[in-house]
């Protein structure tokens, strides 16, 4: 293990290190609070609100496409008939159709990422080849993972199946910036063909290592470090030191692996989800949180191979090609079966009171189809473009009530209309709901900055 990754294994909870000492939240009062945990469902590429869950079937036909709205579950709430199992779950569902990015950014991916993980605009100059830099503000998730108390044998925030991006780029927004590597996710990898066999690198023993040898070689670790640490008297040494110790008791505790071992899930439980990748990541994010980790990321793993072999070739939601049969035959029903299974295992298990669901991406699609780099509109299968102007949330459990709409979007879907709010909104609303009230930190100078003075939370979903 290197130092990157023990530094890194403070994703645990362990506050108040190199990155900066962060102030344990404090007790919460009043509606919000009530959420143990929070499950980020990341839709990378940006799917088309218009065509799922903020439908515009009055719309003229260059805007509403084909597909047909169907009622749901919750009185006033109408999902894309290619939501059917989402539809039976409505009941548990706040939509958030007023969710826009106003201009603050480039209409880009790299931009409209890194606001909705983070809650700040990013300017109208960030190059989409940007990579993610030390000083960033701080992703959703390492906020809450610093400022929760910590898990007593699991990190305290967890991103799978894969890490953002092509290739696992650094692509900015998924990480803890300014606050600190020491709080950036910890990675469990998932696979295509083996959608059951997941790996935390930083929680394996490669090889032949057994717990009885990993002890022996801490010692010997131990004995060469002593050495280096006399001449290395600095802040960091001492965290590594404190995280060196919590990465071996991981790496010894037999319940920390057991809480990925989605085979041993009964087989009806893992069908009910479906037989995927990004299924089973969310059957893992639903055993996760009943063990208690604090925040747990699942970033869409798509299959690049099948993309193309489908003509999908935006990657994941990223429609610019053959838009609807991409969603109809093979998004749509993917993210579909396992997301409604997990809002109902939750429920049917009492955990989805304190556990706070949401869906999210970096854009929304225009609402006009037609992308001129796949043939316009006159194509036969056209797309849509990029959108960061009108999105739509999607929250569930942690407390906020279930079927209920907040704000609308103009008459196309183009803009909101109704109650406008921005990704800091929404980044202020999962805070809410996870009992975070002081949102103070400090730098490594001990000068204290706000992690987010933009927004406020949206306490209304809290009281429906």
């Amino acid at each position: 293990m290197d130092r990157r990754q023990l530094l890194t294994a403070s994703t645990l909870g362990l506050a108040g290190l190199a990155g900066g000492g962060l102030s344990a939240a404090p007790t919460s009062s009043g509606s919000g609070g009530q959420a143990r945990s929070t499950i980020m469902i990341w839709l990378n590429g940006g799917p088309s609100h218009v065509d799922l869950w903020d439908m515009k079937p009055d719309a003229p036909a260059e805007i509403r496409g084909p597909f047909q709205p169907i009622p749901t579950s919750a009185p006033g709430i109408r999902l894309c008939q290619h939501l059917p199992h989402t539809a039976r779950q409505a009941h548990h569902l706040a939509l958030v159709h007023s969710l826009g990015q106003h201009g603050r950014g480039p209409n880009d991916h790299h931009a409209g990422r890194f606001y909705n993980m983070t809650g700040h605009a990013t300017g109208p100059s960030f190059p989409n080849t940007r990579k993610s830099e030390p000083d960033d503000w701080p992703y959703i998730g390492s906020v809450v993972a610093a400022k929760r108390p910590p898990h007593p044998s699991l990190p305290s925030q967890l991103w799978l199946p894969t890490r953002s991006g092509p290739d696992n780029a650094s692509l900015p927004g998924a990480y803890a910036g300014r606050l600190g590597i020491q709080h950036d996710p910890i990675y469990v990898h998932g696979k295509h063909k083996a959608p059951l066999d997941f790996q935390a690198p930083f929680l394996t023993l490669e090889g032949d290592i057994t717990v009885d040898r990993l002890t022996n070689r801490r010692q010997l670790l131990q004995a060469v470090d002593a050495g280096h640490r006399i001449f290395d008297r600095s802040i960091s040494a001492g965290n590594y030191s404190t995280l060196e110790q919590k990465a071996f008791s991981l790496l010894a505790n037999s319940n920390t692996k057991n809480a990925f071992d989605v085979s041993s899930e009964p087989k009806s439980v893992r069908a009910r989800y479906g037989n995927t990748v990004n299924a089973m990541s969310m059957l893992m994010a639903r055993r996760l949180v009943e063990a208690g980790v604090p925040l747990v990321t699942i970033y869409w793993y798509h299959d690049y191979e099948e993309d193309k072999r489908r003509g999908c070739l935006g990657g994941a939601w990223d429609t610019h090609w053959k838009n609807f049969s991409c969603l109809k035959d093979y998004l749509v029903p993917l993210f579909d079966r396992p997301f409604s299974a997990l809002l109902e295992d939750l429920s049917d298990r009492g955990l989805l009171d304190e556990t706070l669901v949401m869906v999210s991406s970096e854009m929304g699609r225009t609402p006009k189809i037609g992308d001129p780099r796949s043939g316009g509109r006159g194509a036969a299968e056209p797309g849509r473009d990029h959108w960061t102007h009108c999105q739509t949330a999607l929250l569930a459990g942690g407390g906020i009530g279930g079927g209920q709409l907040y704000g609308t979007s103009d008459r196309i879907g183009a803009y909101p209309k109704d109650k406008p709010v921005g990704p800091e909104h929404i980044a202020h609303t999962i805070y809410h709901a996870m009992g975070i009230r002081d949102l103070v930190a400090h730098d490594n100078q001990q000068r204290p900055y706000h992690l987010l003075d933009q927004g406020f939370p949206l306490t209304s979903l809290f009281d429906a």
